[in-house]
């Protein structure tokens, strides 16, 4: 079987090789790590991995990664190994305001519902199979989260890297059988909880957006990888906002933990301090359930005081997490 190839499956490799060589506190031979990275060891044959890891070393260095070239031991001088020193990898001390910890909250759980977490899960498993000695410091903010609930969303999101035009079946409220839609993939967005597609519609010539849970069946490839272009002025957001339904606008009040939830902060039509430390913020709101979603995201760093219709969505919504959790115990 012939290796995965594209720009999702490279950044599983580049990933996977970078984890492997921040995991351990000795120098690694090239056969050591064709074996514990996965996508090498679907290569056909020895030559093919040495040009694909050559490749690979030239591009993390590229991208200022310490990748570094040391002797493994004095019986082996002929034969280099590499690792990445943590000191020289790792950031210093970064300080971010509020607004700023907001988007790099959002964007964590963007890259979450990725596809590199299992792969990166697998090369961790079998390093430390292999007795490589590991240094546990080095993955300190590595951690693994749910997947979205949209079945189409890793198919979507693979298309959009790629940009792949893709086919699948689109269910609208007021039809009761789904339609077949082309699309150029050009970006996706979460707004109120949901994910929405958001490209042009080949069958209609016009851009569109598309809620994922509304996507009927598989997500099929209509095209080759980078046949399209994204227009350079295109606003995916403003483009959801405008064309995304709006329920009836209410409001809800919540208890924010001090330091946290500043995405619902920003948003707050107002906040009241109160004796527990907890701010007390009141927002509007259209559908219940992508909200409840958003608020459930945040975990006991936000408590629902109103609506009770809200309360009980939000706590449906933890107990499934918790159910999954306990299941995969």
């Amino acid at each position: 079987m012939s290796a995965a190839t594209g720009p999702a499956a490279k950044t599983e490799r580049l990933l996977n090789l970078v984890l492997v060589l921040l995991y351990t506190r000795r120098p690694l031979a090239k056969a050591q790590i064709r074996a514990l990275v996965p996508q090498y060891g679907e290569t056909a044959s020895t030559e093919a991995f040495d040009r694909m890891f050559e490749r690979d070393k030239d591009e993390l260095r590229a991208l200022g990664v310490p990748l570094v070239t040391e002797e493994i031991d004095v019986l082996h001088e002929d034969e280099p190994g590499y690792r990445i020193h943590q000191r020289d990898y790792a950031l210093p001390d970064i300080e971010f305001e509020p607004d700023e910890l907001a988007v790099l909250g959002l964007a964590s759980r963007s890259w979450a519902h990725a596809s590199m977490a299992g792969p990166a899960a697998q090369a961790l498993r079998k390093l430390r199979a292999s007795g490589v000695e590991r240094d546990d410091a080095a993955l300190i903010g590595i951690e693994p989260r749910l997947r979205t609930t949209e079945p189409a969303f890793e198919a979507v999101k693979d298309a959009v890297l790629s940009r792949t035009p893709i086919t699948f079946g689109y269910r609208r409220p007021e039809r009761a059988e789904a339609q077949v839609r082309t699309v150029q993939p050009w970006s996706l967005v979460q707004w109120h909880g949901r994910w929405y597609l958001a490209g042009h519609d080949l069958d209609r010539d016009d851009t569109r957006v598309f809620r994922l849970s509304r996507v009927d069946g598989s997500v099929r490839t209509a095209g080759r990888p980078g046949s399209f272009e994204v227009p350079a002025d295109f606003e995916a957001r403003v483009l959801v906002e405008r064309s995304a339904p709006r329920g009836e606008t209410r409001q809800a009040r919540l208890l924010v933990r001090p330091g946290s939830a500043h995405s619902l902060r920003r948003r707050a039509l107002g906040a009241t301090g109160t004796d527990g430390g907890w701010t007390e913020v009141t927002l509007d709101f259209h559908d219940v359930d992508g909200f409840a979603a958003e608020v459930a995201g945040h975990g006991d760093d936000v408590q629902v005081l109103e609506p009770a219709e809200l309360v009980e969505r939000v706590q449906s919504q933890l107990r499934a997490v918790l159910a999954v959790h306990e299941a995969g115990a």
